[in-house]
């Protein structure tokens, strides 16, 4: 292949003094042929504590059967994931945003330690998604990262139900608005199946983010959890990241200061969440770009919001999706200017090449052109004062009132 000889999989696996080694790798059904391709780590955060990621062993699987029909071969490990929308409100959520530096701590030791060629990083809940990322950008092998998929709606009384109204009910419950029996009915629906929380939360504003930065597919990460084509989407990140091995396409060569920018631009125009603050600065210190919190000020200052999507709008990432999914929201903001269109991704091809074949389902009305915008500036805006001399972040998401340019 036209990759790097000296790829670090043959310090490993390659000469007489590494038999023992070879050895321990044919015991779980390695072969000789196995061993001499390009090793590719998949760094999978399945766990069983909750749906955004219980279904990503079943991508794993395709992930896996796309690099080795590429020429590479695959080797899975796993690492954690704490629930913010199952701990919270408990002393289990003050483990979230430690458990995003435990992500990427492991993954690079398990990265370094075996010297993977190449990686995928399959990432569902909030914090497993900037922890992926930051482990990439510190092995700066080729690399990329798939995000699991949004969870369907519920069906609850005749219309379509998420957790964001569980807990609303609770709040209605308490009031003697809701029966026991309806709080329990609501419950027993809401979340249908596997999938991350279908609003822009956290989850689904780095999903966003990542395709945005370019280390996702455009294209791939708003296709829903449950949806058959995810499984098409996996196989072909397979054979994808073997594409970026070949071409020594790095993630620091991706994530660079303009991929940022249209990275928050993202978070401003989707209403996304102020969690994309803290991610991003740690992300762009991992790779040395110079980012600060009146970047995400200026860039949201600049574009509208353009995505009418809960927890203040009427809609949710499934609904993104059959609109035209995120390359929909990178093309109107494409056809205002608002991007850096050159600013390179995973495919190979530039966010703005990805953004303009982007197809509109007629008649949506998902996401907005920027002159019928939501609210002419982001979601995003950064506050100063005796309270927070050095910045606070609050999130102006709009109602559904389109703003006149």
């Amino acid at each position: 292949m036209a990759g790097d000889p000296k790829r670090p999989s043959r310090t490993i696996f390659e000469g007489r003094e590494r038999a023992g080694a070879r050895a321990m790798a044919k015991a779980i059904g390695f072969t000789d042929e196995d061993l001499s391709r390009p090793i590719v780590g998949v760094a999978n955060t399945w766990i069983e504590t909750m749906p955004c990621n219980f279904h990503l062993r079943r991508l794993a699987e395709k992930v896996k059967a796309g690099i080795r029909a590429a020429g590479g071969t695959p080797m899975e490990f796993n690492t954690i994931s704490i629930s913010d929308g199952i701990t919270m409100g408990t002393e289990g959520m003050k483990g979230p945003l430690v458990s995003r530096e435990i992500i990427a701590d492991s993954i690079e030791l398990v990265g370094r330690s075996h010297m993977f060629d190449a990686m995928v990083a399959l990432v569902g809940c909030d914090k497993t998604t900037p922890g992926a990322a930051m482990a990439l950008l510190r092995l700066n092998v080729p690399g990329l990262i798939l995000y699991g998929g949004s969870i369907a709606p519920g069906m609850f009384q005749g219309h379509n139900v998420t957790i964001q109204d569980v807990y609303e009910a609770i709040g209605a419950n308490a009031a003697g608005l809701m029966s026991d029996g309806d709080l329990k009915k609501l419950e027993d629906v809401a979340c249908p199946g596997a999938g991350a929380c279908g609003g822009q939360f956290t989850a689904n504003t780095m999903s966003t983010v990542m395709e945005f930065i370019g280390i996702s597919p455009m294209g791939a990460n708003s296709v829903p959890a449950m949806d058959a084509m995810k499984d098409e989407v996996a196989d072909h990140v397979g054979a994808l990241v073997m594409k970026l091995w070949q071409n020594n396409v790095l993630p620091r060569d991706i994530m660079t200061r303009p991929a940022f920018e249209n990275a928050i631009a993202s978070v401003a125009a989707t209403g996304g969440s102020t969690n994309a603050v803290l991610h991003l600065l740690a992300m762009a210190r991992e790779c040395g770009v110079a980012l600060n919190i009146d970047d995400f000020d200026r860039v949201s200052a600049r574009t509208p919001l353009i995505a009418d999507l809960k927890p203040a709008g009427r809609y949710v990432a499934t609904d993104v999706h059959r609109a035209g999914g995120i390359p929909l929201i990178a093309k109107k903001l494409i056809e205002a200017g608002l991007l850096h269109d050159g600013a390179m991704t995973v495919t190979g091809r530039t966010i703005g090449e990805e953004a303009r074949a982007a197809r509109e389902t007629p008649g949506q009305d998902v996401v907005h052109s920027t002159s019928n915008a939501l609210k002419p500036t982001g979601g995003l805006v950064v506050l100063k004062g005796n309270v927070a001399p050095e910045g606070s972040v609050a999130s102006l998401r709009a109602k559904r009132t389109p703003c006149m340019r």
